[in-house]
This record gives C-alpha cells, sequence and structure tokens, in this order.
C-alpha cells in the first residue's frame, strides 16, 4: 500500500474481466452429505452457475445445512480477486464483494434470492448482510494489501420466502461486484478559481467559495449565505438554480459503497441473460433504442439474436456504452444497488481535501495529453504501453488516438508506471475511471426530478416490462446529471468539479455514456 500526502494510491490491477459459467450437477455431489434428506424429498439440485467479472471470482458453489423447518439453506462458495485493500490512516477506507444470489425453480424465471441475517464470517474478512436481505457485502477484517481469496463463504438463504419446496429442481448464480468503500464524513463540492462550468460554491459568495456538506440534514439551492449555489453558462444545462435537497436526498456525507470501475459489458450481459424474453425485448442494447446493431460499434461487442436467446459480448472487460437512462435504473435495482448523486460524485472523486482549481478525479489539475498506443485490444490483458509519466493517465480527446470508444476498466492501474494515485487515474479512495473513459450518470441536484431521489436501493426484482419498481428513481430522461467527460471530450469537460451537462435530457443509448451503482451503509 503506497501513500503520498496522507493520500491513497491505489495499486496495480490486472483485469481478466471474463464471465465465467460452471455447469454441473449438484445431486451426486452432495449425494452422500445429503442422503437422509433426499429420502424425504428435499431438495434436487441443478446447474448452479459462478460468474465474476474483472477478475473477481466465485467458484466451488454448494447448498449446505439444509432446515426443513426454518425453509432455509446456506449458500456456500469461494470468492477471490486482486489488489484488495484495507487502511486505518489517509482514506480509511476498504475494498469489497458486492454480492447477491439468484435462482430459478423448475426451469422457470430467474428469481432473487432474499437472504437471512445470518452470514458468519470467514478467515481474514467480514460478511455483512444488509439490512433488506438482497445482498452481502465481504470484505477484510484488518488492515493490509495485496490478492485475496475467501474460501467457505456463506449466506444463508430463505427460499421459503421464494415459494421454493424441497422436491423444486434448481438453478443459482452467486454475482459478485467489486465496490469501495466511502466513510462518513465532510467534503467539500466545486469552488476555486478554476474555470469549471456550472460548479457548485457556497451561495452568497463569490464562485470561487468551495461548499461543505457537513451532515444529511436538508440543502436549500439558492444564492444566500449558508446555502449551495451555481451559476448556469449560456448553452450549457447546469439546472434551475432553485430547490430543495430534502434530508433523504444522498448527499454524500453519509458512508456508502461504490462500484470500483464503470459497469462491463460482461456484467450488463450477465444481467440480461437472467431476464424473461419480454424483458429482454424491452432492454435490448443492440436494438433501436441502443446502438442498432449486433455487431461491434464504437468498442461495444454486445450481440442478441432475440427471444429467450442469451446475449453475448466480444468486449467483455470493455465498460458497457450505448445503455439507456431506463435500462441503467433496471441493471441498478436488478442489483440491490442505486444510482450515485452528484454531490457523492463529488466526494468519491475528492475525499475530504479541499477542491483545486481544474482538478481531475486524481486531485490535480495535471493530465496527459499524448495519444496512447493500445496492446492486446479487446484481450483480457489489454494495457496501454505509452502512459504518460508525472502526469494523470485518462482516456480522452487527446488520447485515444485512433481507437475511438472506451477501455478496458481499470486499465490505466494495470499500465502505469508509478502505481501512484495520479498516473492509474484514481480517486482519493482508489475508485477507477471517474474521470474520462465514459460520462458518469448521477441523480441531478439542478433539477426537479432529481432533487426528490431518496437513495432507495433497487430490491433485485424489476416489473414484467423490465422497468425498475424503486419509488423517487427518475422514471424517465429528465433528473440524470453527466459528470467526468468522455473518450470523445475534450479535457475541460472532464474536470471533477465540471457541471456542463448537470440537467440534459438525452434519450436513447449514447456512446460516450456509461454508470455505476452505489449502496448507502446503514
Amino acid at each position: 500500500m503506497l501513500y503520498f500526502s496522507g493520500r491513497f494510491l491505489p495499486p496495480p490491477v490486472t483485469l481478466w474481466g471474463l464471465f465465467c459459467h460452471q455447469s454441473f450437477s449438484f445431486l451426486p455431489i452432495l449425494m452422500k452429505k445429503l442422503f437422509s434428506f433426499l429420502l424425504s424429498g428435499a431438495f434436487v439440485f441443478g446447474v448452479v452457475t459462478a460468474t465474476y467479472a474483472n477478475n473477481i471470482q466465485v467458484t466451488n458453489i454448494s447448498l449446505e445445512n439444509l432446515n426443513n423447518t426454518n425453509q432455509t439453506v446456506m449458500i456456500q462458495f469461494d470468492v477471490s480477486w486482486e489488489n484488495s485493500w484495507r487502511v486505518s490512516a489517509g482514506p480509511s477506507n476498504w475494498d469489497a464483494a458486492w454480492l447477491f444470489v439468484k435462482y430459478r425453480a423448475n426451469s422457470g424465471d430467474w428469481q432473487h434470492a432474499l437472504l437471512t441475517g445470518t452470514a458468519p464470517n470467514v478467515g481474514g474478512a467480514t460478511v455483512s448482510v444488509v439490512p433488506d436481505s438482497v445482498g452481502a457485502f465481504l470484505y477484510r477484517s484488518g488492515n493490509g494489501s495485496g490478492n485475496v481469496d475467501y474460501t467457505g463463504v456463506q449466506l444463508e438463504w430463505d427460499y421459503g420466502s421464494g415459494g421454493v419446496t424441497e422436491s423444486d429442481v434448481l438453478d443459482v448464480q452467486v454475482f459478485a461486484i467489486e465496490m469501495v468503500y466511502v466513510p462518513q464524513g465532510a467534503f467539500y463540492v466545486g469552488g476555486t478559481t478554476g474555470s469549471e462550468v456550472n460548479k457548485f460554491y457556497a451561495g452568497g459568495g463569490l464562485s470561487s467559495v468551495s461548499y461543505q456538506v457537513t451532515s444529511e440534514s436538508a440543502i436549500t439551492v439558492a444564492n444566500t449565505a449558508g446555502n449551495l449555489y451555481y451559476d448556469v453558462e449560456s448553452g450549457s444545462t447546469g439546472g434551475d438554480q432553485t430547490g430543495t435537497l430534502g434530508a433523504d436526498y444522498p448527499k454524500g456525507y453519509g458512508a456508502f459503497y461504490c462500484m470500483k470501475y464503470e459497469t462491463s459489458q460482461a456484467q450488463w450481459v450477465a444481467f440480461f441473460n437472467t431476464l424473461t424474453a419480454a424483458q429482454k425485448a424491452n432492454l435490448d442494447i443492440t436494438g433501436v433504442t441502443g446502438k442498432n446493431t449486433d455487431a461491434e460499434s464504437v468498442r461495444n461487442g454486445v450481440a442478441w439474436s432475440g427471444g429467450s436467446a442469451s446475449a453475448t459480448t466480444t468486449f467483455p472487460d470493455v465498460a458497457a456504452n450505448y445503455i439507456a437512462n431506463l435500462y441503467v435504473a433496471a441493471y441498478l435495482d436488478w442489483a440491490g444497488l442505486r444510482p450515485m448523486t452528484e454531490l457523492e460524485y463529488e466526494k468519491a472523486c475528492r475525499g475530504p481535501v479541499a477542491p483545486k482549481a481544474g482538478e481531475f478525479a486524481w486531485g490535480s489539475a495535471n493530465i496527459g495529453t499524448e495519444a496512447y498506443t493500445l496492446s492486446n485490444p479487446g484481450q483480457p490483458t489489454e494495457w496501454i504501453t505509452n502512459p504518460a509519466e508525472g502526469a494523470g493517465n485518462a482516456w480522452y480527446q487527446s488520447t485515444y488516438g485512433s481507437t475511438s470508444g472506451p477501455i478496458r476498466n481499470g486499465i490505466f492501474a494495470a499500465s502505469a508506471v508509478h502505481k501512484n494515485r495520479e498516473e492509474t487515474g484514481g480517486s482519493y479512495y482508489g475508485i477507477m475511471e471517474l474521470t474520462g473513459n465514459l460520462y458518469e450518470r448521477c441523480i441531478s441536484v439542478g433539477i426537479v426530478q432529481g432533487r426528490v431521489f431518496t437513495g432507495q436501493h433497487g430490491n433485485g426484482s424489476l416489473t414484467i416490462t423490465g422497468s425498475h419498481d424503486v419509488a423517487a428513481w427518475p422514471v424517465g430522461n429528465e433528473g440524470i446529471a453527466y459528470r467526468g467527460g468522455s473518450y470523445a471530450n475534450a479535457s475541460e469537460y472532464l474536470r471533477l468539479s465540471d457541471r456542463y451537462d448537470a440537467a440534459s435530457v438525452l434519450t436513447g443509448g449514447n456512446s460516450r455514456i456509461g454508470f455505476r451503482g452505489v449502496r448507502t451503509v446503514f
């Protein structure tokens, strides 16, 4: 673990980004162990699938300790990932795996498995089931860094709540997403003498005065002392410069987990392949509301032949683009996560450090400008052969060269010559690609459809048409802010405080926009 001026410098990351299926019958494996249960009509196990992305892997899944009385069973598996950490100084945070389970009975539709609160810790790690039972976090129990491999992780499934019986034939999938813990605490947004468009600042003062978020209490947007404010430059969409962020609107003061990387195409395909035919038809990014082709387009390799067929992608580790806003909401609902807000975006980038003029997610205004050379394009080992040294690395208009479109998640952490925060492009907390590659979707401060957001999490289930069903989430294309810039943008749009598109209304899929999810810590 490296430090510089008290800031976390994320370790090098090698991302293989494959989506792996293991299909096998559990019955022969567990025949001896569960023989007495089988005689009384206990579970008959079908296919169990292990999934991974960004080199996080779930393997060796089994079902243990069936309790017919309580209608519970332990889902046991191993989890491993690279370059994990936990530190008690500097950012005082850790990375984690967000774990959740999908199942289907008798080849029916995939359902979300609800957990009980029983999840024993494993050697060197804590397992924490969230209050709404949709998943659990797995993370280091003590300080350390390096690769982790946790064996015998157990989550107790309340199978009775889903109407499953002991005679059903079950298929089970365990999903894991790498997350980063952002601790509770005050932080600043906007301000400084920089020229970032529509940046936040303290009301009643000059635009160079940063606004400090000191609690999750309501915030008034107004140009008077003690309030949050921003200007709106002509031609931009900063917002309506009014309104209130209620106590339930997540402001970033409270602790939350944020996805370490932008959602990959492998993760999108894994989600898509658990949907019904009707849901797939409405969430098809190869259709007219997405890229409108099954062929590769701007480094999106997702293809789907229709009906109940599974989707595939030729770029599993590359960040997912062409995904419309409502499709994003469906994914986050399905995964038990939620969108992040504009204020949380700035906290995730900057941490508690005072803002700097023109800074990017890595905490300085220094950014590389030479075109990169991409090696092994489209492969799990895709990397940059000539990353900038002594400057921030980001995939944007000046550096993407002849490769138009997003790149592999975490590529700069793997490619950087010096594994410091600037050259890897990491945020204060070790979150990657918050500057460049693809725009980040955030819940907007600048429009009422965003300000009514209450931070509820997805429950793992969608409507029959594939829509999210979470109250107070945006239901259309309004209420979204686009932050951090993309591969196609000039550097000024990548700056941390820039809010040029903080209230834009965009329809359909877009090759420049990605997303990641967060989850509040209760």
